[in-house]
């Protein structure tokens, strides 16, 4: 059984590369321990014969939020092996500390109860973001209060009851894109929240930028093949320990297994987001120059998400795929396709989902590891199914943003 509750870091004097973290992070200690594979322990409950010391640390742990030193006591305090997955994304992210969740609705959860504790109840937030990220802050579930705003008005939004500015980019589903660095000074002394699940570290690593929380479904790319649900935060350590102090009082803790899943998951992130992203640039070429598709939306950071506007009806394209999936979700080995005005932005109300750029005949794509000539293909055929009710003419889709796709990408 793993009972170690932090992993030392890197021998190594100079910095490594993001791959190689990816590899190592969180599994420095395994070779003394004789170890190849990280353990999972699966404890809930630890023995001990020190009920005075167990009450000191808890104690500590109660005031401050520290990570606990020595053996661990509970599983809703900590656990050994879902450690070391923090320990490896704060690494990628290049953070001092990250604390994870059994979502990534757990973790925002968690985040916004860090800043109203704090008497710090209102967000400034730029749309779009995930669709139960906007259900959550404007339904005010959390006694939170929120204003909405573009990001030239971030400033101008500020309160001395805000506790947060919250920003998804590449944004859900969109995939529109804002400046981090411009917009962290916007915010001056209020915490930047940066959703970086689109874009995951190999792509942007918005502490470098100014931003002071990340925030990540787990579930998507750093888990990677559709079979771990997770969140987590990336963030300094003073603001991790008023985080584990959430945890520990509301149980959104993340289990060990998916602890373990989600280290492995990020061994192959460098490896699958780069294979997948070049997919998805070439399919967003593709359907840049389709008479069938309206728009192309496709970040200039990169990425394996591809969205688009289709001229006919989307959800016979939905109906008519084969080799992808039409499921919700994102950020698997295999390509997911889904309408968000029918689901993952549909408890957005209609009129707010329109005003950010979610229309009937958008489609989100998650792009994944098969072989781009087979997904074109099924897109072909899918989009073949639609084709009937597409208007005779042909609209503008948008702007350039990068120079490997043609002239009418949207970003």
């Amino acid at each position: 059984m793993d009972t170690e509750t932090s992993m030392a870091p890197p021998t190594a004097t100079r910095s490594r590369a993001l791959a190689t973290e990816a590899v190592h992070a969180g599994r420095d200690d395994l070779a003394a321990l004789g170890l190849h594979a990280p353990p999972i322990d699966l404890s809930t409950t630890y023995p001990s014969y020190d009920a005075r010391g167990e009450a000191e640390r808890i104690d500590t742990f109660a005031a401050t939020g520290a990570k606990l030193e020595g053996p661990p006591v509970y599983a809703r305090l900590d656990n050994p092996t879902t450690a070391r997955f923090e320990t490896a994304l704060a690494r990628l992210e290049g953070t001092e500390s990250a604390v994870a969740f059994a979502s990534g609705m757990a973790a925002l959860t968690a985040v916004l109860l860090v800043r109203a504790s704090a008497g710090l109840r209102h967000v400034v937030a730029v749309r779009p973001l995930y669709g139960c990220s906007d259900h959550l802050l404007g339904a005010g579930l959390l006694g939170t209060e929120v204003t909405w705003t573009d990001p030239a008005g971030i400033a101008d939004a500020i309160r001395p009851d805000t506790g947060l500015v919250m920003v998804e980019t590449p944004a859900n589903p969109t995939l529109a894109e804002v400046d981090i660095r411009a917009i962290a000074h916007s915010c001056g002394s209020v915490p930047l929240l940066v959703d970086n699940t689109f874009a995951t570290p190999v792509l942007q690593r918005p502490v470098e930028d100014g931003a002071r929380i990340v925030l990540h479904s787990a579930t998507k790319y750093l888990g990677g093949h559709g079979d771990v649900m997770g969140g987590v935060v990336a963030c300094d350590e003073e603001f991790a320990a008023g985080l584990r102090q959430i945890r520990f009082a509301t149980g959104g803790v993340l289990h060990p297994m998916a602890g373990y899943l989600l280290l492995r998951g990020l061994a192959t992130l460098p490896v699958r987001v780069r294979a997948a992203s070049a997919s998805a640039a070439e399919l967003a070429s593709r359907l840049t120059a389709d008479p069938r598709v309206a728009r192309v939306h496709y970040p200039k950071v990169g990425g394996a998400m591809v969205s688009f506007e289709v001229h006919g009806d989307p959800h016979r394209v939905i109906s008519a795929v084969r080799l992808i999936t039409p499921a919700v979700s994102l950020g698997s080995v295999d390509t997911l396709i889904q309408h968000p005005a029918s689901i993952s932005h549909r408890i957005v109300d209609e009129g707010d989902r329109r005003a950010a750029g979610v229309g009937n005949r958008l489609l989100r794509m998650s792009v994944g590891l098969e072989d781009v000539e087979d997904l074109w293909a099924d897109l072909c055929q899918a989009l073949d199914s639609s084709a009937d009710d597409a208007p005779q003419e042909v609209h503008d889709r948008g702007d350039v943003h990068r120079d490997a796709l043609p002239e009418r990408v949207a970003g």
